[in-house]
């Protein structure tokens, strides 16, 4: 007698729950597509992940830190206008070991693209960008007109 994996969606036209559950599954599947697109008509276009950013205001400047490890500072494109910052780079990776007379390879490859907005207006020109350990940080200095001035108030 042989052991067969029940599998409750195989007779999915005779049991009501499970094909709301299945249609659940679908429209699930759907909005991460449509969210995160994989593939574009049969084509890859490879977007594999989006980078962790954290965003911090003071007076004179915006502090952006995003996290996107494994990758070399030629990899990544930075590009900033006075109202928000696009990130962009291609994950090449690849691992080859051999153990016991077996070799064995792995890669990841992908491209991503985030576009954050920013809280204030910035002097673009004068962005600084550090890259290390997978951190990238970007400084974005005010712009004079966004800097938050403090001015007496006369109570008359």
């Amino acid at each position: 007698m042989a052991l067969i994996r029940w599998n409750p969606f195989r007779d999915i036209d005779r049991v009501e729950p499970f094909r709301e559950i299945d249609t659940l599954q679908r429209q699930m599947n759907r909005l991460f597509e449509e969210l995160m697109p994989t593939t574009n008509g049969g084509k890859d276009i490879g977007f594999g992940f989006v980078p962790a950013a954290e965003i911090e205001e003071t007076d004179d400047t915006i502090r952006l830190k995003l996290e996107i490890p494994g990758l070399e500072a030629k990899d990544i494109n930075v590009e900033v206008t006075t109202d928000s910052v696009s990130i962009s780079g291609e994950r090449k990776s690849e691992t080859k070991t051999e153990e016991n007379g077996v070799a064995r390879s792995e890669f990841r490859y992908g491209k991503f693209q985030r576009v954050i907005p920013l809280p204030s207006q910035i002097q673009h020109e004068k962005v600084e960008a550090e890259y290390k350990d997978g951190i990238l940080k970007l400084t974005l200095p005010k712009a004079e007109a966004d800097k938050q001035k403090v001015v007496k108030v006369n109570i008359g």
